[in-house]
């Protein structure tokens, strides 16, 4: 015996196994045949269930009886798989023209399961009769079954378009389908106008198939994604469910859902808008009801009084499954392969399988007719000699004998032999030869029209075209769901998610962020806020839920947030860091913060960075991003290594308002705002002064009055000095500016800090020792710019000042 063993990589098997696999998978199991619009396991259930005679005109029959004979007979596999089949082909929230009836519980469009199919009974719908009417006229071809015991069909005659007016749904290997369903009328007449123009194109088929008929209704938008669909295969078009809104008494209002997208589950639906209820992320909604009864779905969505119905209603639509995106993926088994195919190859396909079935049908009746018509012909003709053909009976030994004689004797047919011979007898006493003429005739005249349909095209498509005309007349219904050509943006009023109330607003100077309700706040001393000893707040107000925020980072980044986005804690808290949204630089600090009630506020930012430039940038141009919860928006472009934005002011406009900057050597400038030109958010800015090597920009103030401005200047080793404006005078942008300090030989002072002060001022102090030092600059005596001030931190003890904030004052 030879050697059977072969040698084979593990890859050639698994590839070769796995093949096999997913081509029967895709072809017998999850896609649908492009000719019957179905799948494997549909087709065996329709069809065993009409050979069982459990059809529409006959009485229900228990459901495990049409899964046993299905599973017996053709379908070897899990009874749970077969009678989920047979549920969805009843279910008329996912069928367009369900091909089954079924009594009892078949689920509902809350997801709930089907009873069990013990306790359901089924029979075949009115329609499902079209897809098996013919089958027994040799219109299709018959397989073995799985254990060659009985014939079952490859495809059904399907006397209408299933695959467009059902729609289909599957996943297999590699490929995965989804076919919305569509209105029969709407498809056959589609059908029949390409019948007469073979040459028509998507835009004229698209004048019958305006586009899918969902049986749940609803309202479809977007017309192009149903055009690229059409033609491609694959596009997205958006449904939306249909709503109203109804006036209560008391001023109250109500959304009312009558209809939902397609495969939408209700219960999960109503559930998922009363937690956004629950837990406020929509303000406004007092109650949500599912009202849904035998006579329609009503799901109600009760308002509070004085609610924004519409926009809740778009907040509905936007984060809610009130409306969804449906996705075109039609893809179909065709010449034995998965292909993904437009509303044309379809609607072909289709009519080229029916004009196989009309034809193989003809060819069967005519056989038929024409075997009938030589019967009777040879009744005909026996009757003529109705004696001779009895004697010849009566002298014959038996039947066989008998047809034998007949033939020999006056050239009979076997067949018309056979037929004599098996008549009664009576029948000879009262076979009627113009009944028989009659029959000949109309035998006659059938035969011809069959033989017409087979030769002539024509004749044949005028029959598809009656018998369709005929299905749209019986069974077709007007559109269900309506179709808008664009799609709606939905654009949420943030009132209608969040309350409008006031809160205590912090951000720290190292990114903590929180907000806290009043009560919070009011309950525990304000200065016991949770940050750290080294941390301090930068902005600490009251402010409304709907109003916006602008941080401003030493690295040039804006983080942009809405008050209702902070997280809401309690005071004592140390909050949320920014890092945990937003990637903050390690040495990255905060540096100013803005609040505006809208954001088309009008005014400038004005940003200096530490290397000698300034710029202004329009509220306009720092709009939030799409992406603004997770990436900070650029301020200010820093050019040289190591800088960093001194600070952050913001001005309505820059008429008669100056700036006054200082550099850490000492040198001051005051120059009109106006100088300072308005550019994008991501540019540099222009140069603010000339500054020596080494030297570098400690922070400017706004200004809108210099002749009666004074600053506070604090320098490293402790001094402060009290100066008037007045002293530097007005000059232009980039100069290198006059000195505000006398410089020394030995130790010279080095300005760490300066802003502009009152006589009540009260400024707090940061050394390096970690010391916080409350000073009052109102209590010095104003100087020249020639002074270097007096001495108010001792530095061997305090340690040397780092950064001074202003401090609130009653």
């Amino acid at each position: 015996m030879a050697n059977q063993i072969q040698e084979l990589t593990l890859e050639q098997v698994m590839g070769e196994r796995f093949g096999r696999y997913s081509k029967y998978i895709i072809q017998e199991r999850a896609l649908p045949d492009v000719r019957d619009g179905l799948k494997p396991v549909q087709r065996r259930i329709l069809f065993a269930m009409n050979q069982d005679g459990n059809t529409y005109d006959h009485g229900f029959r228990k459901s495990a009886k049409s899964v046993g004979n299905v599973m017996g007979n053709y379908h070897p596999h899990g009874d749970s798989s077969i009678y989920e089949a047979m549920v969805r082909l009843s279910q008329d929230w996912k069928l367009r023209e369900p091909l089954i009836e079924m009594h009892g519980n078949n689920g509902s469009m809350d997801g709930d399961p089907p009873a069990a199919m013990r306790y359901t009974e089924a029979r075949l719908s009115k329609i499902a009769g079209e897809m098996l009417k013919d089958i027994d006229a040799d219109t299709v071809d018959m397989v073995l079954n799985f254990d060659d015991t009985a014939q079952e069909p490859t495809v059904l005659p399907a006397a209408f378009p299933n695959l467009l007016v059902n729609g289909a749904t599957g996943i297999s290997a590699g490929y995965a389908t989804e076919i919305p369903p569509h209105n029969l009328r709407e498809v056959i007449n589609a059908i029949l106008y390409l019948m007469q123009h073979p040459d028509a194109g998507r835009e004229q088929l698209m004048k019958f198939v305006q586009g899918p008929d969902f049986p749940t209704g609803g309202i479809i938008q977007g017309v192009a994604g149903i055009r690229q669909a059409y033609d491609t295969g694959r596009g997205k078009i958006v449904v939306r469910s249909r709503t109203h809104i109804d006036t209560l008494r008391g001023g109250k209002q109500q959304i009312v859902v009558t209809e939902l997208p397609y495969e939408v589950n209700k219960a999960e639906l109503v559930k998922k808008i009363d937690e956004l209820r629950v837990t406020k992320k929509v303000d406004g909604i007092a109650e949500v009801r599912d009202e849904s009864d035998r006579f329609g779905l009503s799901v109600v969505i009760e308002l509070k009084k004085e609610a924004n119905a519409e926009g809740i209603l778009t907040y509905l639509f936007k984060n809610t499954d009130l409306q969804i995106a449906y996705n075109f993926n039609m893809v179909a088994i065709a010449d034995l392969k998965p292909r993904q195919l437009g509303l044309k190859p379809m609607l072909e396909a289709y009519l080229a399988h029916r004009r196989e079935v009309v034809t193989r049908r003809t060819q069967f009746d005519l056989a038929k007719a024409q075997a009938r018509a030589h019967i009777v012909e040879g009744l005909i003709k026996m009757i003529s000699i109705l004696d001779q053909v009895i004697h010849t009976i009566r002298q014959s030994s038996d039947k066989a004998d008998a047809k034998a004689n007949l033939v020999k004797a006056y050239d009979f047919s076997v067949a018309q032999a056979e037929a004599i011979v098996s008549l009664q007898l009576y029948r000879l006493t009262n076979t009627d030869i113009t009944a028989l003429e009659a029959e000949a005739a109309e035998l006659a005249e059938r035969i011809a029209g069959y033989q017409e349909i087979l030769t002539d095209p024509t004749a044949r498509d005028r029959v598809i075209e009656s018998e369709l005309a005929d299905i749209a007349k019986t069974y077709g219904n007007d559109r269900k769901t309506s179709i808008e050509a664009e799609i709606q943006s939905l654009e949420v009023d943030t009132a209608v998610t969040v309350t409008d109330e006031r809160v205590m607003v912090l951000v720290s100077r190292d990114g903590y962020v929180k907000r806290a309700s009043l009560r919070s706040y009011q309950a525990v001393d304000p200065a016991d806020n949770g940050l750290k000893e080294t941390d301090l707040p930068i902005f600490v107000q009251e402010m409304g839920t709907l109003q916006h925020l602008y941080i401003f980072t030493n690295l040039g980044n804006v983080i942009y947030r809405q008050v209702h986005e902070i997280a809401d804690q309690r005071w004592k808290d140390a909050g949320e860091h920014l890092s945990q949204t937003v990637g903050l630089g390690e040495a990255e600090q905060v540096l100013a913060v803005f609040g505006f009630d809208a954001l088309d506020a009008a005014g400038n930012f004005v940003l200096g960075s530490s290397d000698g430039y300034i710029k202004q940038t329009s509220l306009a141009d720092l709009q939030p991003q799409r992406t603004y919860r997770s990436k900070a928006m650029v301020g200010m472009k820093l050019k040289t290594p190591g800088a960093i934005v001194t600070n952050v002011a913001f001005v309505p406009s820059d008429d008669d308002r100056s700036v006054f900057m200082v550099t850490r050597n000492g040198y001051a400038a005051l120059f009109p705002l106006s100088e300072v030109s308005v550019i994008g958010a991501r540019a540099t800015g222009v140069r603010s002064m000339a500054l020596k090597d080494g030297d570098t920009v400690v922070n400017f103030i706004i200004v809108t009055d210099p002749a009666t401005t004074e600053v506070a200047i604090l320098t490293q080793r402790g001094a402060m000095k009290r100066m008037a404006l007045s002293e530097v005078g007005m000059m232009t942008r980039a100069r290198r500016g006059l000195l505000v300090l006398h410089e020394l030989k030995r130790n010279p002072h080095r300005i760490v800090a300066m802003t502009a002060m009152t006589a009540t001022s009260q400024l707090l102090v940061l050394t390096d020792s970690g010391t916080q030092k409350l000073l009052e600059p109102g209590s010095l005596t104003p100087v020249d710019r020639y002074s270097n001030g007096s001495f108010l931190i001792d530095t061997d003890i305090e340690g040397t000042p780092v950064a001074m904030y202003p401090q609130p004052t009653e």
